[in-house]
Formats: structure tokens, C-alpha cells, sequence
């Protein structure tokens, strides 16, 4: 580890939070239908769309109309998806001739965007069209992003609203996200990546002659557009299949900084929105605190890990000491131009959120730091998280920590003045445990029948990871993975696509549960007996129970990988 890595990670962490209060109060202004800057220009927009699609503003939603709502245009968009990859062949804007998607890959695929995991079982250069990158993946990159804020919403008014029927109307939410926020940042950021070398066009690929004579294929197309949604919107899924590692997707430090701030700008700023429409900022910052905590934690492990360098190494004699020379540590699967520090950061926060956009190989990281992506999503991406479902997910174990802490004093639970009961908790465990039961179920049964191990590259504990990874990432909607997994077969195709499924509306429908219940109780007010929540003690009490719960959940899978690999590098030994 070097001054110069804490500095880049300790100005991240700087920049990040002086964004949390200008970006949260203005989606509070957008979310509560005030007036905001863009206003002159987008309302008659997005008035002309409600009339379109004929949409009253004045009409809310009960918990269950906003859940029917959503799965609906979620249902839409999968068939709009598939549809378009299975008939890529004849439709425009297909330079290079690319043939029909196989059902089982769109199947996989369609899921994967529209559950905002972006998980990529194909090459996405040598799969899809331009057409289908952008009006098939590129828009899914807008409204699963915007879903997901648009859900989390409806949870936050369910704590901030008393003795209400309902939990606000989806339509709006989701318009609103996509109009106000999601598009101008992305326009506006769009440029800045063209300008610093992210191509942006419709061209065929480039055929050219290399130095040594050979022939080489370069492929471009509408890059910058999918790649700041990409990294906004949480999705993860490149336009080429090394993802931020490619040059075309991720060219400068500058791109890089943008794309990690850029993951973790609407999940930091959504903790001022709770703060804000549940009328105390203390309570979003108490949330913020936590996140961060974790946030340091990971990053923390993951850079000494890989500054450490590999053990087997050590063992050999050789110097992975950083020096004027050389890095230093495991530079095995890393860009030379961003280094450890930066690519332990990026897999820290791409993790942390349901990202899943590397700028390095997660499959050469060293077991710890291996871990370090595991363990973020297994704890359900909660550290500011996906837009949208890290704070949802987050306040779940909420519930659960308050319950913890009535236990203690022998009082019923409740949290900003709404008291937490049978209902709301076993909800928020519904929601909690179902990502576990996802991840572990699937990756028993693959570990053990031969479709499932004759993706796996390894044996021993690292195979294990492969798969414990791969449904980790798609229980999760993350879509990163251990590289050495060969995952484009019908039986991972279809497992992950259900993995995704269950992790993204299994956990979804609890959540509404929550919010429809929430809202329909009145404000117990503040007693001597109130648990505060707007300091150390609640931050220490979340933290605690997340780290316990993950734990008791995961430990004996982790125990079987990334642990059994970290001991035997050490003691000298493979497998």
C-alpha cells in the first residue's frame, strides 16, 4: 500500500460526499413534483407522456396496484428484449451481419436487463447489434434503473406518510427518475467521456494492419451513450466484453473517477431524499454512516490483499515490494494505467452496488480480496448499492436491527415513529433471506451434476468460487463474475436468468408489503423510551447486526473458497 493509493481513495470519499446533499435535494424536488431548472424544458414533455399513456398525476397507488404496475412494464420489457435479439438479423443497424441470438442466451440475457444485473454470458461486440445495444440494452439501462428508484420511493413514503392507503403511483416515479435525472446527467456526461476518447457512432468496425503486419479487427459504435447509464443507472454491462478494462470504454484516470463516482452518486444522494421526506437529514446521514463504515471496510481489505502481492510468490523469493521500478503486489488481471488502488476501489464499489462493471479481472484477485466482492453481494449489495435497492435493502435490516434492539429493552420496535410489528418483520426476513437461499441453492446443485462443473475453468476451492460467484452476482443483479466461469450454456443460462428472477422481485414484493403497511400507521410520537436513531449507537447496531447475519448466512461458503485458497497460498500449496 502507497500514500499515493489512501490519497486517491480518501479524495473519492471526499468527492462522494459533497455530492450527497446537492444531488439529494434536487431529486427531492423532482421526486415531490416541485419546480426544479429543467422544469421549462421537460414538463410539457413529460405532461405530453401522461396524456400519451394516459396517466392521471392526481391518481396514487395502493402498494399492491404500484407492485402490479411494475411487474407489468417489467413483463413488457422482456418480451420487447427478447424479441429484438431473436430477430437481430433482420433488422437495421447491423453492420457486421450478427445472426440471431440463441433463445436460451436472449432468455438469460432479456432477464438480466431488465432486473438491472446486466450479467453478459456472450461477447458483446461479437453478439449484439447496434440496434439492439441501444434500443434494446441501453434503454434498459434507463428504466431498470429508474424502477428501482422509483421502488425505493415508495418504501420512504411509507415511513414519512401516516394513516395513508397509498405509496404514491409508478408511473410518475418512474417517468419523473427517467426525465429529471437520469437522462441530463447522462447527456451532459455523455460529452465529457466523447471528449476524453469514448467513441460514440454508428460506423462498421475498422479493419487495420498492425505493426508486425497482422491483421486486426477494432470495434467501436455508440459506446458513450451506454456507457454512463451503464455506470449511473447501477447496470454494469459493457459494450465490450473486457468491460472498463477496454480502452474505448474507460480511456483516461478522469473516465475512471466519473464512472466510480458515477455508481455511487444516486444511492449516496437517495440517503439525503430519506432524510429529507422523513423530515430529519440526521436519520439519512445515520444510514450514510453506515454504508460508509462497511464501504471503508471492504476497500480496506481489498487493498492490502492485493498490495500484499501473492503469497506463492512470496514463497519463491520474489519482490512484489512497490518501488520506482515496479507496482508492486498482484498485478496479475489489472490495467498498468489504473493500478492496485484504483482497481481495488472499483471492485470495492462495483460490488458494494449492483454493478457489476470491472475495470479489472475479479477471477485474478487474490482470495481475501476476492472475498472482498463476494461477501458485498452477498450481504445484498446494500453499502449506497443499486439506485434504488441498496436503500430499500438497506432499511430492511432496519427493521430487523430495531426489532434486535426492542428485544433488548423489552418494548415494541418502531423506527421514526412508526412501530415495527409481526407484519413488517417477517417481511423484511422474507426479503433478507430469500438472496441466501437463491445463491447457495443454485451453486449446490452445480457443483455437483456436470452441466454445472463443465463451465468451471478450476478445481478445488477456486471452482467453487467460480460458481459460488456466479450466483452470488446473479441473486444479487450485480452481473460481475470470476472470469475463468464459461457461463453461455443452457443449463447457466437458465439458472442465473432464474437466479436473477428471484433476487430482484422476491425481494421486491415483501419490501411493498412493508411500505403499503408503514404507511397505513399513524406517528407514535418520540417517549423517553425511543431508541434514537440518528447516532453512533443505532450506526453500531446496524453495522453489527448486517455483519452478523452475513456472517451465520455465508461463512460456511466462503469457508469452501476464497477462505481453504487464502490458507493453502500461504502455507505454499494449490490445488
Amino acid at each position: 500500500m502507497t500514500v499515493n493509493g489512501w490519497l486517491q481513495i480518501a479524495l473519492y470519499c471526499v468527492l462522494l460526499t459533497l455530492l450527497v446533499k446537492p444531488l439529494g435535494g434536487y431529486m427531492t424536488r423532482v421526486f415531490g413534483g416541485e419546480r426544479t431548472p429543467l422544469s421549462p424544458l421537460l414538463r410539457p414533455l413529460e405532461r405530453g407522456i401522461y396524456r400519451l399513456c394516459g396517466v392521471d398525476e392526481a391518481d396514487e397507488q395502493h402498494w399492491i396496484t404500484y407492485a402490479v404496475a411494475m411487474l407489468a412494464f417489467t413483463f413488457a420489457g422482456f418480451v420487447v428484449l427478447y424479441a429484438l435479439q431473436r430477430l437481430q438479423a433482420t433488422l437495421p443497424f447491423n453492420p457486421q451481419h450478427l445472426d440471431a441470438v440463441s433463445p436460451d442466451l436472449a432468455f438469460n440475457t432479456s432477464v438480466s436487463f431488465v432486473t438491472n444485473t446486466n450479467w453478459q454470458s456472450y461477447v458483446p461486440e461479437t453478439t449484439l447489434s447496434y440496434l439492439v445495444q441501444m434500443a434494446g440494452l441501453t434503454v434498459h439501462n434507463f428504466v431498470s434503473a429508474a424502477t428501482g428508484i422509483a421502488l425505493a420511493l415508495a418504501l420512504i413514503r411509507g415511513f414519512s406518510r401516516r394513516s395513508a392507503q397509498s405509496v404514491g403511483n409508478f408511473w410518475l416515479d418512474l417517468t419523473r427518475c427517467t426525465l429529471y435525472i437520469l437522462l441530463p446527467i447522462c447527456i451532459v456526461i455523455g460529452l465529457v467521456m466523447v471528449w476524453q476518447g469514448v467513441p460514440q457512432n454508428l460506423s462498421a468496425y475498422t479493419d487495420v494492419t498492425t505493426l508486425q503486419g497482422g491483421k486486426q479487427i477494432i470495434a467501436q459504435g455508440p459506446v458513450a451513450s451506454q456507457e454512463v447509464i451503464k455506470m449511473l443507472g447501477t447496470n454494469g454491462g459493457g459494450f465490450f466484453n473486457a468491460n472498463s478494462a477496454h480502452p474505448f470504454e474507460n480511456p483516461t484516470a478522469l473516465t475512471n473517477l466519473i464512472q466510480i463516482l458515477l455508481i455511487f452518486s444516486i444511492g449516496a444522494a437517495l440517503t439525503n431524499v430519506f432524510g429529507r421526506m422523513v423530515g430529519d437529514q440526521r436519520q439519512g446521514w445515520a444510514i450514510f454512516a453506515v454504508m460508509g463504515v462497511l464501504f471503508l471496510a471492504g476497500v480496506t481489505t481489498a487493498y492490502w490483499s492485493e498490495a500484499a502481492g501473492n503469497p506463492l510468490f512470496a514463497h519463491l523469493g520474489v519482490d512484489q515490494t512497490a518501488s520506482a521500478l515496479q507496482a508492486g503486489g498482484n498485478m496479475e488481471g489489472k490495467e498498468v494505467r489504473f493500478g492496485i488502488a484504483n482497481s481495488a476501489l472499483f471492485t470495492t464499489i462495483t460490488t458494494d452496488a449492483s454493478c457489476g462493471a470491472v475495470n479489472n479481472m475479479h477471477d485474478s484477485l487474490t482470495p481475501l480480496a476476492g472475498m472482498v466482492p463476494m461477501v458485498n453481494i452477498m450481504l445484498g449489495e446494500i453499502i449506497f448499492g443499486g439506485v434504488g435497492s441498496g436503500l430499500y435493502g438497506m432499511l430492511l435490516f432496519v427493521i430487523v436491527a430495531m426489532f434486535v434492539a426492542g428485544l433488548m429493552v423489552g418494548r415494541t420496535p418502531e423506527y421514526l415513529g412508526k412501530k415495527l410489528e409481526a407484519k413488517e418483520v417477517k417481511m423484511a426476513m422474507l426479503g433478507i433471506l430469500i438472496l441466501p437461499l437463491s445463491m447457495l441453492g443454485f451453486t449446490a446443485v452445480a457443483v455437483v451434476i456436470q452441466p454445472g462443473l463443465s463451465a468451471l475453468s478450476n478445481a478445488g476451492p477456486h471452482g467453487f468460487s467460480e460458481a459460488l460467484y456466479a450466483y452470488t452476482s446473479a441473486t444479487g443483479n450485480n452481473g460481475s463474475a470470476f472470469a475463468g466461469l464459461s457461463a453461455n450454456t443452457p443449463f447457466w443460462n437458465a439458472t442465473l436468468g432464474m437466479a436473477m428472477f428471484i433476487g430482484r422481485f422476491l425481494m421486491i414484493i415483501p419490501m411493498l408489503a412493508i411500505a403499503g403497511s408503514l404507511a397505513a400507521k399513524k406517528i407514535v410520537p418520540t417517549s423517553a423510551g425511543t431508541f434514537p436513531t440518528n447516532g453512533g449507537l443505532f450506526v453500531g447496531l446496524v453495522v453489527g447486526v448486517i455483519l452478523i447475519t452475513g456472517g451465520l448466512t455465508f461463512l460456511p461458503a466462503l469457508a469452501l473458497g476464497p477462505v481453504v485458497e487464502q490458507l493453502a497460498m500461504h502455507a505454499g500449496t494449490t490445488f
